[in-house]
C-alpha cells in the first residue's frame, strides 16, 4: 500500500472517534515513529510504498487508538520540556501544565550554577526531576515514587537524558521523616477527585494509572497536607515548596499551606487560565 492511500484509510477508520485535527496529528506522529518521516516527507513521499512490517505496526497502532489507548503509550515515548521521555502504562503522560510548573521553578532559581538540593515527590516518569536536573547543572536532585515500575522508567529516562537523579521507592503518606533538608520540594501528586471522573477523557480514564491520578472525595488534599507537613520540617531556611494543584481547589490548597506557616503563598494560573500551580516560601525557617 502507498502512503497516501493508507492515510485516507487511517483517517476514515478513526472518523467520528477523535477530532479530525487530532487524528491527523496521530498519523503524522506515527509516520515519524514508523517511517522516520517528517511532515514535509509525508507530502513529498506521498506515493512511497509501506512495506508489510511497517503496515503491521501501523495497523496495531490504529487498533489501539480505537480503544482510546494514548498514542504516547503506543509509541512508548513523548517529549517534555524539550527532552525525550520513555513512557508505559505505569507512568502518567506528562502534561503541558507540568512544563509550566518546571518553568516557574527554574525562574525562581536566580543562579542556575548554584549548588542546591531538590526533592520531587511522586516522580512518575521522572519528567520534573530530570528536567530540573538538566537545567540546573549543580543541583542535587532526589525523586520519590510509590511505584517500582514507574521508577524503572524514571531511571531509564535519567540515563536517556544524561543526568544524575537519586530515585527512591517511598509511600509518602506513610513517611515520618525525610533523609535530609532541601532547598526545593516539588510535587505533582494525585489530585483528581472521584466526582471529577466524568470530566476525564476515555484515553486517560481507561489507560493511565489511577493511583497517580485520583483521590477520594472526602480527602481531596490528603497528599498536599502530608507533603506540606514534611516540607515544614525538611526545607532549609528560605526553602521553597511547589505544587501542581486541582484547579477547583486552589483557595483550599493555599489555606492549607498557610496553616503550616508558609509565607508568600502564591497561586499561579496555567495557559488555560486555571489555578494549576502553587508556590510557597519557608521564610527564615518560620
Amino acid at each position: 500500500m502507498i502512503l497516501k492511500d493508507y492515510k485516507k484509510h487511517f483517517l476514515s477508520e478513526l472518523e467520528g472517534q477523535y477530532p479530525e485535527t487530532e487524528t491527523l496529528s496521530f498519523f503524522n506522529l506515527l509516520a515519524e515513529d514508523i517511517l522516520g518521516f517528517s511532515r514535509v516527507d509525508i507530502v513529498m513521499e506521498a506515493n512511497s510504498e509501506i512495506n508489510d512490517a511497517q503496515l503491521i505496526k501501523w495497523q496495531h497502532a490504529l487498533e489501539d487508538l480505537k480503544t482510546y489507548r494514548p498514542l504516547q503509550y503506543i509509541i512508548g515515548s513523548t517529549e517534555f520540556y524539550s527532552l525525550p521521555f520513555n513512557l508505559n502504562k505505569h507512568t502518567l503522560i506528562p502534561r503541558p501544565e507540568t512544563e509550566e510548573l518546571v518553568a516557574w521553578i527554574l525562574e525562581s532559581v536566580t543562579d542556575k550554577q548554584e549548588k542546591i538540593s531538590i526533592l520531587d515527590i511522586g516522580t512518575g516518569s521522572g519528567c520534573i526531576a530530570i528536567s530540573l536536573a538538566k537545567n540546573l547543572v549543580n543541583a542535587q536532585v532526589t525523586a520519590y515514587d510509590i511505584s517500582e515500575e514507574a521508577l524503572i522508567i524514571a531511571r531509564s529516562n535519567a540515563i536517556l537524558n544524561n543526568v544524575s537523579v537519586t530515585f527512591k521507592l517511598m509511600d509518602i503518606l506513610t513517611a515520618t521523616t525525610l533523609a535530609q533538608k532541601f532547598d526545593i520540594i516539588v510535587s505533582n501528586p494525585p489530585y483528581v477527585r472521584d466526582l471529577e471522573k466524568k470530566e476525564i477523557q476515555k484515553n486517560v480514564l481507561e489507560h493511565e494509572p489511577h493511583t497517580a491520578l485520583f483521590v477520594a472525595d472526602n480527602e481531596p488534599l490528603i497528599f498536599y497536607d502530608k507533603i506540606t507537613a514534611l516540607a515544614k520540617n525538611h526545607l532549609k531556611p528560605t526553602g521553597r515548596l511547589f505544587f501542581e494543584i486541582n484547579q477547583y481547589l486552589g483557595k483550599e490548597t493555599k489555606t492549607l499551606v498557610q496553616k503550616y506557616g508558609f509565607k508568600e503563598v502564591t497561586l499561579k494560573k496555567d495557559i488555560f487560565n486555571a489555578d494549576r500551580m502553587l508556590g510557597a516560601k519557608l521564610v527564615n525557617g518560620e
